[in-house]
């Protein structure tokens, strides 16, 4: 079975194309990327499927001159999705460019907190609930009457649930 270079090499550029796209954080070209990179991978499911043959009509044509069916359906079905996926993200892109005028996405305050603490070296309040702690370790930080504790390890900045709203 002989591969054909040019479609191997236009799938490669396609992909790339696409995921560098996709990276980027206006929502036009994440977008665009996207569509690139489901193009690219209908391309790559066509390509691995083999050579071309007789329709897939068990009855007229000998098993061994069909071509496997499969790959067409996959790649018909994958671009389906991605219409889907296309309208909702011009969609988001368009009320974006409404609401603030360009369809950059912004970070999430979350995401910065997570990062300075990244950078600072310190593990952050649900690290040790991700780490295996039980939600029994974790309510040790209540008093019977379900008061936090006064103390050191608590800067008494926000309110927290007490535990028998966690029970």
């Amino acid at each position: 079975m002989t591969v054909n270079l040019t479609l191997v090499l236009a799938t490669m550029i396609l992909v790339g194309c696409g995921v560098y796209l996709m990276l980027e954080r206006s929502l036009t070209r994440v977008l665009v990327g996207l569509v690139m990179l489901s193009n690219g991978v209908n391309l790559g499911f066509l390509v691995v499927s083999g050579p071309s043959g007789r329709p897939p009509l068990v009855d007229r044509y000998d098993v061994s001159e069909i071509s496997d069916p499969l790959p067409q359906a996959f790649v018909l079905t994958a671009i389906v999705i991605t219409l889907g996926t296309t309208a909702f993200l011009l969609a988001m892109a368009y009320r974006s460019w409404q609401l603030s005028g360009n369809d950059d996405v912004k970070d999430d305050v979350e995401d910065a907190a997570i990062r300075r603490l990244a950078h600072e070296d310190q593990m952050s309040d649900g690290y040790d609930l991700a780490a295996g702690e039980t939600t029994d370790d974790a309510l040790e930080v209540f008093d019977e009457e379900g008061d936090e504790p006064e103390g050191p390890d608590h800067d008494g900045a926000g309110p927290r649930a007490t535990a028998q709203e966690i029970r």
